[in-house]
């Protein structure tokens, strides 16, 4: 996608220019899902923070933007979004699109990455998965709030049994005593949280993914910061930094030294 094409779309998911100016801000208040790793978790070294691949990219964008970035833990992936929702920060770092954010959050454009979801089961508990509808009846677990993408999330809860609980690692471990047949994670998060914990012997992930979809930053539309030419700066770096392969390097980065950590 050319650039030109680039920010036609992204004006797409951005309020009118004609907006009213709001005044510059210096430091951007951010958080995220701190059960994300190695995009997002808790810094042990700094409590009260967020590290990972994600808030490292951030931090390149804005810098030689001359705005400085906190990226806070501020609790579960559910009150970050109520947070966002209530413009008590400015941004979020890594949230997929749902037409319920898009109604509080405005989408930066490119995608940060795209991220499958697969349905992770107990070994020797294997079932058969081709699409949705070979969950129906089997009881799932995930975090609270977690979507993945807009048409799993409808399909989800009209049709399947899945329970939302505010750490992954409890999800793991209700599945371990069979309280629940399948987790549902993200496939890179879910291989570095298992290796982490200690069990990524006990666990694998079913073939086929749930979704596949794209992670953005997003601005809380309540935010005082989330003004357009601010926006379109940050888009233009994160446009680069995407298609420079950056992303890729943070990843791997920040994968080896979350295993090292555990």
């Amino acid at each position: 996608m050319g650039k030109s094409l680039f920010f036609v779309v992204a004006a797409f998911f951005q309020t009118p220019a004609n907006a009213l100016p709001e005044p510059p801000c210096n430091t951007l208040t951010v958080s995220g899902n701190p059960e994300y790793p190695p995009l997002l978790w808790r810094d042990d070294q700094h409590p009260g923070f967020l590290i990972g691949a994600v808030p490292a990219l951030l931090k390149e964008i804005t810098e030689p933007l001359g705005v400085n970035v906190e990226v806070r833990d501020i609790g579960s992936w559910a009150r970050v979004q109520r947070m966002a929702r209530q413009g008590q920060i400015d941004m979020v770092a890594g949230a997929f699109i749902t037409s319920e954010r898009i109604g509080y959050m405005d989408y930066l454009l490119p995608p940060i990455t795209h991220l499958p979801t697969a349905v992770w089961v107990p070994k020797g508990r294997e079932f058969v998965y081709r699409h949705w509808p070979d969950l129906s009846g089997k009881r799932g677990s995930t975090l609270i709030n977690n979507s993945f993408g807009q048409n799993f999330d409808r399909y989800a809860e009209q049709n399947l049994r899945i329970e939302g609980v505010r750490s992954i690692e409890q999800s793991f471990q209700m599945a371990l005593v069979d309280r629940v047949d399948y987790v549902l994670y993200e496939v890179l998060q879910g291989e570095v949280k298992l290796e982490y914990l200690g069990i990524a012997d006990q666990f694998v992930p079913l073939p086929t993914p749930v979704s596949r979809e794209g992670l953005f930053f997003t601005f809380s539309k309540a935010s005082p910061c989330n003004a357009f030419s601010l926006r379109e700066q940050i888009a233009e770096r994160l446009y680069d930094l995407v298609n420079s392969g950056r992303v890729d390097e943070l990843i791997r980065r920040y994968k080896a030294r979350y295993s090292a950590s555990s």
